[in-house]
């Protein structure tokens, strides 16, 4: 299917019903909630094929992307570049373990240094795992240069975060619903309230050795810290001596018009976490990069992962480094699509939005309680051909292909408006 009918009603270009399909959305919908756990409550949508902004459902039902899997799909459904570079991959070879070295190990590990602007790189898959291989080189390094006593490092986390969720990273998380259930948990973290520069100064003690922070928390609901933070972040790690890790696995890799979304106050922190675009919405890739004065304290048998940086991913991640790294085109959409979008969104201020939040092509959307939760709305989307998420309640959060036309863009945002707005 075609996506050039842009910024037109999806409903027109739906598929006839296939009679011989196995199983329809509620039948797909019934066997995913008999034999899956319920880890998820996701909208009764099931989709069999994709491309650029737009998906379709099993039963031929056209939807618009607008949340872009969290931003792994940040170069849209199926990017022919991207297709490109798997296909020839998947010919050759995809997986070597880290027993060995492969022919594309070596360029992505160099390439995404240099879109970093760091040494060193270190591939995992999700970027869970990024964060705790971040989590584990800021200790050690710790121990090893700044000189920190055995077992007794300290990491500064922010209130409001959202770094995964593993048994470590939920235990330092404040989201009840993450957290309830799956203690006990690992010591060594320090919470303080997201934003201020103040709270973090009184938290830095001697056994401090690195703030961990993402610079704008998208599950969170796009919140922006205020002007300056990132910078004073910066400051006072530099002071104290102690790493600023930089959590851009949603934020990153052009979203917010950035490659980077530190890149807003000139700021490069010592670590950067990076993932789900990465993997160009294709196979899981993450990573870790920084200077050798910090990633070189690992040594073998220290840290590992038996798919971390296979062909595949490499393969894939080459390309997405490729794309951001040449003409700046995704950056450069990404800023004025998001203006497009700030401009519309605004206006539905006062009229069944209480607050946004925009940064590039990434909006927070607080929905006034008289309209209804951010679940209400999304199933309003839904039913409009629209497809959002929703977070913390009354939130919803849109995050488009950076692929996305202005076109299909403002049909996305006109289905928003008549929703909040009861029309």
């Amino acid at each position: 299917m075609t996506t050039d009918l842009t910024g037109t009603d999806p409903r027109s270009q739906d598929q006839p019903l296939d009679p011989t399909a196995p199983l329809h959305t509620h039948q797909q919908m019934e066997l995913a909630e008999a034999r899956t756990a319920h880890n998820y409550h996701p909208l009764p949508v099931v989709v069999a094929h994709a491309e650029g902004a737009w998906m379709t459902d099993v039963d031929g039902r056209r939807f618009l992307d607008m949340l872009a899997g969290y931003s792994a799909l940040n170069f849209g459904h199926g990017h022919p570049a991207l297709l490109r570079a798997a296909h020839e991959q998947l010919d050759k070879v995809t997986l070597t373990s880290r027993a060995f070295v492969h022919d594309q190990f070596g360029a992505f590990c160099a390439e995404l240094g240099d879109l970093t602007g760091k040494d060193l790189v270190l591939p995992m898959n999700s970027g869970a795992e990024a964060v705790e291989t971040a989590i584990k080189v800021s200790r050690k390094w710790g121990y090893e240069v700044k000189g920190v006593p055995d077992d007794s490092a300290e990491i500064v986390v922010m209130s409001g975060n959202f770094h995964g969720r593993t048994s470590t990273i939920v235990g330092f998380s404040d989201d009840a619903a993450a957290r309830n259930g799956f203690g006990p948990f690992a010591p060594g973290f320090v919470t303080v309230e997201y934003g201020d520069l103040d709270a973090l100064r009184a938290a830095i003690t001697d056994r401090t050795v690195a703030v961990l922070l993402e610079p704008i928390q998208g599950e969170g609901g796009v919140l922006i810290p205020p002007d300056g933070y990132l910078a004073g972040v910066r400051e006072i790690c530099d002071e104290h001596q102690v790493l600023m890790v930089a959590d851009e696995i949603q934020a990153g890799l052009g979203r917010t018009g950035k490659t980077f979304a530190c890149e807003h106050e000139g700021v490069v922190p010592d670590v950067y976490i990076l993932g789900k675009a990465l993997g160009g919405g294709i196979v899981p890739v993450s990573a870790i990069a920084a200077d050798r004065s910090v990633l070189g304290v690992l040594r073998p048998g220290q840290h590992g992962s038996t798919f971390g940086g296979n062909p595949l991913a490499c393969a894939v991640g080459r390309e997405v480094v490729s794309m951001l790294a040449t003409t700046g085109d995704f950056q450069q959409r990404a800023t004025a699509l998001g203006e497009v979008m700030r401009e519309r969104l605004e206006k539905l201020i006062g009229n069944g939005v209480l607050a946004v939040r925009v940064r590039g092509l990434w909006a927070g959307i607080d929905i006034d309680p008289k309209v209804g939760s951010g679940r209400d709305v999304c199933e309003a989307l839904m039913a409009r051909r629209v497809l959002a998420k929703d977070t913390h309640g009354s939130t919803i959060r849109l995050a488009p292909p950076l692929v996305i036309s202005e076109e299909d863009l403002l049909w996305g945002l006109d289905q928003l408006a008549e929703v909040v707005s009861g029309a």
